[in-house]
């Protein structure tokens, strides 16, 4: 399928996932036929490499395809993030356990990378033990992963320096036991419970270290980084949340006359001028993280790994970007009044989710910091960018 199928598609089963939106929610989890639509268009494996069968899409591709999801719904546009982002794992893994876990078209991966287990190097592969939160979409995975400290013979493992090797160990989603804590105020039909293993073997050639490990496929979408793909991705599921309220809202403020008033709410200065500002702050938002991804893309496109610069910007402008795409949706609810109170309203929904969107550690404020180190030459721990 060519790259620039993949967001017109998503366009085209928007109607598809708005209408399942209160189904979704109310389960706390994608429904059977909503994940079986995700799946048999591909946006479960958007990153998986074309030796595999994937598309290896084009970041600025997947940008626009999980916006549109997003919009849509923002727990199904979430959890197709999760899923692809996920799979760039395809492209570390040796090729035998990459066919293994992505070979096949409706394998579903997801996981965590925080460090919540620990790992004992055994005989042929490791023994596992961990509990890990948030791990969206766990009930439709076919594989799931969780970080690790890893414990060998000299004890802890690191990349150097002192600090801790994480590897990500991949396990059948049948051998986790699924603990159901999900109960949440936003993105409440991801299915984010906890996913926990003991004392589970894991061969060796299924783990793979996102902070010490490279690549093996080549493409240009391997030369960046997980973690920076990872925050475009979060970033793409916010900027469609936030472009759904605007919609939502203009609809509202078309239909709605507020009491003791003569004029509807979109004949209104006020209105018209918040409207006009917000849609503004969000055209920004989303060229900001276009451009630093055009500009990883074409640094990629040589050949080495992404420059320290190229990543800082990717994770600067993803963090803004749910920044403002939380403020945007916040305005756009505040301009509903009460109508978009009621659970009826997509406002509500929208509010909420984009505001869980911004809590994800991959966003967090303290990126703005690693970042700023790195544009001003100042020497840190980059590890994470």
């Amino acid at each position: 399928m060519a790259d620039a199928g993949f967001a017109a598609r998503a366009l085209q089963i928007a109607p598809t996932l708005r209408a399942a939106s209160d189904r979704i929610e109310s389960a706390r989890s994608l429904p059977p036929d909503v994940v079986d639509v995700l799946v048999h268009e591909g946006f479960t494996r958007l990153c998986v490499p074309r030796s595999l069968g994937g598309p290896e899409l084009h970041p600025a591709e997947l940008v626009a395809t999980l916006e549109a999801l997003a919009e849509a719904d923002g727990s199904a546009g979430w959890c197709a993030m999760i899923a692809s982002t996920s799979s760039v794992l395809a492209a570390y893994l040796p090729p035998d356990a990459a066919k293994l876990v992505y070979g096949e078209a409706g394998a579903v991966s997801g996981g965590v990378f925080a460090p919540r287990g620990i790992a004992i190097r055994t005989n042929g592969g490791f023994r596992v033990s961990g509990r890990w939160a948030f791990a969206s979409g766990c009930t439709h995975c076919t594989w799931l992963m969780g970080g690790c400290f890893v414990e060998g013979p000299a004890g802890r493992e690191t990349i150097g320096g002192g600090i801790p090797d994480i590897r990500l160990l991949l396990f059948p989603r049948e051998e986790a036991k699924i603990l159901d804590t999900w109960d949440v105020a936003g993105l409440g039909g991801t299915g984010s419970h906890d996913i926990e293993v003991r004392d589970l073997f894991v061969p060796e050639g299924r783990d793979v270290s996102l902070l010490g490990d490279r690549p093996r496929e080549t493409g240009a979408l391997y030369a960046i980084p997980p973690f920076a793909l990872l925050s475009v991705g979060v970033a793409a599921v916010g900027l469609g949340i936030a472009r759904r309220a605007i919609g939502e809202l203009a609809a509202l403020a078309r239909a709605k006359t507020p009491s003791f008033g003569r004029k509807s709410l979109a004949e209104r200065p006020q209105t018209q001028s918040r409207v006009a500002e917000t849609v503004a702050e969000l055209a920004a938002a989303r060229a900001g993280v276009l451009a630093a991804v055009d500009g990883a893309w074409r640094a990629a496109t040589l050949g080495r790994a992404l420059p320290l610069p190229e990543r800082a910007a990717l994770r600067a402008s993803s963090t803004y970007a749910v920044r403002a795409a939380a403020r945007v949706t916040a305005a756009m609810y505040d301009l509903g009044g009460g109508s978009a109170i009621y659970r009826s309203s997509a406002l509500q929904r929208c509010l909420r989710d984009a505001h869980v969107v911004k809590q994800h550690a991959m966003v967090g404020e303290g990126i703005f910091e690693v970042a700023g180190r790195v544009l001003l030459g100042v020497d840190g721990d980059t590890s994470l960018l």
